[in-house]
């Protein structure tokens, strides 16, 4: 019985000491509870990092939570010559054309968030901010602040443009970002998307505008309405497709401007990089704007190497009917139109994002890369009834080398040829008057329709980085 007794004893001894050897491995496989900042318990899940073409990446391992950044350096240099002497000179110079910080996530298969900055030259804006739910099949649905859906030419993103600027017309007409709500639909060739949005939300002053407006005035933001749709032969094919789209947007003025010049539109642009920062075509401010009604057309397409876009885009100004009897309130009429085509000469191919309705990275033909030569001809006209805001056309040849899925560096020919109203709302010199001197009124110009203007030639070069 002792016998017993003990060899019981040593074996519950054994048991408890096995068990205490034993319980914290039991609780080291136990996930450990962890807290937010605000005291809430987490669903923790391991993520893995990953370079997708050299975008830095993380992934959950259910791949539900995405969470990746973009970023996008390009410096510009250019310079100017060919101009009169008279005329008033432009600066050679080198720029920071953007320095774009992005934060991008899909937080699950139906939510989408991005976040988009730009400190180019030490200046910062606000680029998109986006909040959008894919949870319907073939839909987006989008809020926040980002581009409308109007312009293919707007809506590629700069790191996929032909040439270094957009043609005028895109610039002066057609709208870029502005804070609103977005509905889009496709399915195989049938792209359609509408919205409504307000004012523009980049940077500090026209965030004050606002505010000011609002505050001293009360007056409400205005809204505009933007729709387009896009057929796209080809959208399944690597080799060919098209695009041939067509959009509309009716809008109200905006409080994203100075207090008095509410109620009032201005269209201007540069005409070559945004290193000279001489605007020749400027409307100014054209007062009592009941609404602006803008509407394009374009077709664009790809075949291999080849890529070719035309738009034509226009704007009329409808005045208030209740105007003072001293204001033309007949409707202005501005337009444009721009034509370019690109190969890529070392059989890379062109690619287009049907899901976007717009161009997208190019398939390069060697391993060193690829050139592309690109022309383009474009066209804008801010002349219309009492306004006389000027008018100018362009020329230009580009050669892009894409190194690498990262590495770009462009070099653009162009050379401008403005009308004698393209003054900059009279600050600037566009031909001579009787006397010889030089005058910055066009109805003292005495040159000939196709000698008055300043006429001058850009060369320019672009080093991009997108990481």
């Amino acid at each position: 019985m002792k016998r017993l007794l003990l060899s019981a004893g040593m074996l519950l001894a054994a048991f408890a000491a096995a068990a205490q050897t034993e319980a914290p491995q039991v609780a080291a496989e136990q996930p450990e509870v962890e807290y937010n900042q605000y005291g809430v318990a987490v669903h923790r899940d391991p993520v893995k990092v990953e370079t997708q073409d050299g975008f830095l990446v993380f992934k959950s391992r259910n791949t539900k939570y995405k969470l990746w950044f973009d970023m996008r350096v390009q410096t510009d240099l250019a310079c100017f010559f060919g101009q009169d002497d008279d005329y008033d000179k432009i600066g050679n110079g080198v720029s920071i054309r953007r320095a774009r910080f992005a934060v991008k996530t899909e937080l699950s298969k139906n939510w989408y968030a991005e976040v988009d900055m730009d400190m180019a030259n030490g200046i910062f804006e606000l680029k998109d901010a986006i909040i959008r739910f894919d949870g319907i099949r073939n839909t987006q649905i989008q809020i926040g602040n980002f581009k409308e859906f109007f312009s293919i030419q707007r809506n590629n993103t700069s790191r996929y443009l032909q040439f270094m600027e957009r043609p005028m017309a895109a610039q002066a007409l057609a709208p870029s970002r502005h804070i609103g709500a977005n509905i889009k639909w496709n399915k195989d060739w049938m792209w359609l998307s509408g919205g409504v949005f307000f004012q523009t939300v980049d940077a500090l002053e026209t965030r004050e505008y606002v505010a000011d407006n609002n505050k001293d005035y009360g007056r409400d933001e205005g809204m505009s309405y933007t729709a387009k749709a896009v057929f796209m032969p080809g959208w399944n094919s690597n080799d060919w497709g098209l695009h041939v789209g067509a959009a509309m947007s009716y809008r109200q003025p905006k409080t994203d401007v100075d207090p008095k010049e509410y109620g009032m539109s201005r269209f201007s642009c540069r005409n070559s990089t945004s290193i000279n920062r001489k605007k020749y075509l400027d409307t100014n401010t054209i007062p009592y704007v009941d609404f602006d009604m803008l509407y394009t057309a374009e077709l664009a397409g790809y075949y291999k190497g080849l890529r070719f876009e035309a738009a034509y885009i226009a704007n009329d100004t409808h005045i208030k009917d209740n105007a003072p009897a001293s204001v033309d309130t007949r409707t202005k009429h501005f337009w444009g139109w721009y034509a370019q085509a690109g190969y890529l000469l070392f059989g890379g191919k062109q690619r287009y994002d049907s899901n976007g309705a717009k161009f997208t990275r190019v398939e390069r033909g060697r391993s060193w890369g690829d050139l592309e030569l690109c022309f383009r001809y474009d066209y804008l006209s801010l002349n219309s009834r009492n306004v006389m805001g000027g008018s100018g056309e362009a020329y230009a040849v580009g050669l892009n080398y894409y190194i690498n899925n990262h590495v770009k560096i462009m070099v653009n020919y162009q050379y401008n040829n403005n009308d004698r109203y393209a003054n900059g709302k009279g600050k600037l010199y566009v031909g001579h008057d009787a006397s010889g001197a030089p005058t910055k009124d066009p109805l003292k110009v005495v040159e000939g329709k196709n000698k008055a203007g300043v006429d001058y030639n850009m060369l320019a070069m672009r080093f991009e980085i997108n990481f």
